[in-house]
């Protein structure tokens, strides 16, 4: 059964509050029923008292794809669509996109869609190829931190996390246990598909969200491809998914972790996943 979300001013600050008392701020009061489903959505997400939490997000076509072939994805999500990925930002320590995507998209990362404090950048870059320049990195107060499996210096201010690479690749299960050390416990796995796919088959996620639009592309990079293709759907992950309308964009919000007390829908967590994108 679909719900139907309505972010409201007064909802949204309370989630807020909620994120800073530390799931200590009382919901009281008369809700409606679309404001009840946006505090199911988000409101697990802003909790702090629960422990480490790891989301993914990723917004896709009808069709499975999150751009087209030359790579243009500005306008996959609709606006709601955008929105949400914006409050998503709001309600985490730290978003983590891979080299490629820094290196295609040159992303902002911030919050603009709606009221809340900008989240830290976090680049995984194995091979230290992102620019010093590029826009996830540049100095603006907020924390900023690259994942390096090389000696590369970088501009004070910046954050680096050096980790020994294998065959090219840093393990995702190394990257998460350094992120927490540095203090971060709620993190949103961004993109690209193929980092979000590494954390998936580590089985690192807790919550896997994915809004579609409305629209056909027909070509182009699909929105998730795990690197080990199952042979039989039996085998296929079937996590418990609550759906949402979010008014321009379906939201799935696929439940994968132990940290919202069920049992992850994922293999064990592999130590080899790649993460390139």
């Amino acid at each position: 059964m679909m719900q139907r979300i309505e972010v409201t001013p007064r909802i949204w600050q309370r989630i807020l509050n909620l994120r800073s008392a530390r799931g200590k701020e009382a919901l009281n009061g008369h809700l409606s029923a679309e404001e009840e489903a946006a505090l199911q959505l988000y409101g697990p997400l802003a909790r702090r008292d629960a422990g480490p939490l790891t989301l993914a997000q990723i917004g896709q076509s009808l069709d499975g794809r999150i751009a087209t072939p030359s790579g243009d994805a500005r306008d996959v999500s609709g606006p709601d669509g955008l929105s949400h990925l914006h409050r998503l930002r709001a309600l985490v320590d730290g978003v983590v996109i891979g080299v490629r995507t820094a290196l295609h998209d040159d992303p902002r990362l911030t919050v603009r869609h709606c009221e809340g404090g900008d989240p830290a950048r976090i680049v995984i870059d194995p091979q230290g190829r992102l620019p010093d320049e590029a826009m996830p990195l540049r100095g603006d107060g907020i924390r900023r931190i690259i994942v390096q499996g090389v000696d590369r210096p970088r501009p004070r201010g910046i954050e680096v996390i050096r980790l020994t690479p294998s065959g090219g690749w840093i393990s995702p299960a190394a990257i998460m246990t350094a992120l927490r050390r540095a203090g971060l416990g709620t993190l949103l796995v961004e993109g690209g598909g193929r980092t979000i796919a590494g954390f998936l088959e580590a089985g690192l996620i807790d919550r896997l969200l994915v809004t579609v639009a409305p629209v056909i592309i027909g070509a182009g990079p699909q929105g998730l491809t795990t690197r080990d293709p199952i042979q039989t759907l039996a085998q296929a992950m079937r996590p418990e998914t609550r759906v949402y309308s979010l008014g321009s964009d379906i939201l799935f919000d696929c439940n994968l972790g132990r940290s919202l007390g069920r049992e992850k829908a994922v293999p064990p967590a592999r130590q080899d996943a790649a993460l390139q994108s």
